[in-house]
């Protein structure tokens, strides 16, 4: 017997907020002038849904602690200037939200300063105020399930009663160590191959969520 879904889980960057296209061109100047010359590709494939801690150890690996720390501050410094001048919401997820009944929160690698101003910036954060929770939160991002467990246990509903809504591979496969199904959204720069697999359901619209959360 499947167990009803009693929690929505969101990821944040390419699924409430159009942000992974500006995450990508930014990381990619930055390694440009830093001495790592990335494609949009291999941007995608190392860095894309992987916690801050998790891109920086590949950066010091590459290129040392001080060039590590100088890449992320100077991401930062970009990415937010970029957000201030061409964030969006992801298409259709505003009225994906309004229609929506179920229980909801956010479990982004993202940190807590970034998701305020990303989805500040876009008018979501009322959505989710007091039910965001951040990698920097656990011990291992994804691909490892501790950010779900985690945001599941805060909102106090057992893995198998969660769905969620992710736009990475690592995305998916977090939910799928945290034994919780998942939505993959193909609507962004994610190619839909990337996310399918047991327990994941591939869509491209957030329009069609609601309907999708609702047959879940």
């Amino acid at each position: 017997m499947i167990t009803p879904i009693e929690l929505v889980i969101f990821d944040c960057d390419g699924v409430l907020v159009d942000s992974e296209r500006i995450a990508v061109r930014v990381q990619v100047a930055v390694g440009a002038e830093l001495g790592w010359p990335l494609t949009e590709a291999e941007v995608m494939e190392k860095f894309i849904g992987r916690s801050s801690s998790s891109i920086g150890e590949q950066i010091t690996d590459r290129l040392g602690a001080n060039r590590s720390a100088v890449w992320q501050e100077r991401f930062e410094q970009l990415h937010r200037e970029a957000v201030d001048a061409e964030l969006v919401p992801v298409d259709g997820i505003h009225e994906a939200l309004d229609a929506i009944v179920l229980p909801t929160c956010v479990a982004s690698s993202g940190s807590h300063d970034k998701m305020r101003h990303t989805l500040g910036h876009t008018g979501i954060y009322q959505h989710f105020e007091g039910r965001i929770f951040s990698a920097s939160e656990v011990a291992h991002g994804k691909p490892a399930p501790d950010l779900f467990l985690h945001a599941a246990q805060r909102m106090g509903v057992e893995p198998s009663a969660c769905i969620v809504v992710e736009d990475s591979k690592y995305g998916v496969q977090a939910a799928r160590a945290a034994g919780m199904r998942s939505l993959g959204y193909a609507g962004g720069l994610t190619p839909a191959e990337w996310l399918e697999g047991p327990d994941t359901v591939v869509f491209d619209d957030m329009r069609k969520l609601p309907m999708l959360l609702a047959t879940a």
